[in-house]
């Protein structure tokens, strides 16, 4: 502990040292050399770095979010995580067919668009008699047909993207 206390008091500036610096003026040291390389050594990662990055403010990929949200607005949304990357969806029914309804949780599983990217699971109900709601199957390709939705959402809004810069 000693010898710590001892090493920073040793590294401790004084105004003398850089005659050229005017007090009160902020430098910016984020272009400094030093030992760590250009900018120094930041505990919590580059500012640059998080701008580069798809979806920075999210923590899935920006592009599968918008298009999901998209793709499901017919749908009545019950909650919206964008860290974890979890939509789901409340009971809807069409006035076409009163008498069936479903329910879609959407999982975005990363902060790459990719066609793994995202999965859908679809919950489905159907009314027996006049209040009861029994669970029902869902056609086999359902699940894939709106992933395969989203995808293609998640392309045209990164096309339109790249093709605005």
């Amino acid at each position: 502990m000693v010898s710590m206390v001892l090493v920073l008091s040793a590294c401790e500036y004084t105004p003398s040292e850089f005659p050229e610096q005017e007090e009160g003026v902020d430098t910016d040291y984020s272009n400094r050399k030093t030992i760590f390389g250009e900018g120094g050594f930041n505990f919590f990662g580059d500012d640059k770095d998080k701008a580069a990055t798809d979806g920075a403010a999210l923590g899935v990929n920006s592009f599968l979010w918008r298009a999901s949200l998209d793709t499901i607005s017919f749908m009545p949304v019950s909650s919206a995580d964008p860290f974890g990357g979890v939509i789901i969806t409340d009971w809807h029914s069409t006035v076409e067919a009163p008498n069936e309804r479903f329910k879609l949780n959407v999982y975005i599983l990363g902060r790459t668009l990719r066609a793994d990217g995202v999965r859908v699971a679809v919950f489905r109900q159907t009314k027996n008699g006049a209040t009861i709601w029994q669970d029902a199957a869902v056609p086999q390709l359902t699940g894939p047909k709106i992933e395969e939705a989203i995808l293609t959402r998640a392309r045209q809004l990164r096309h339109e993207t790249l093709k605005s810069k």
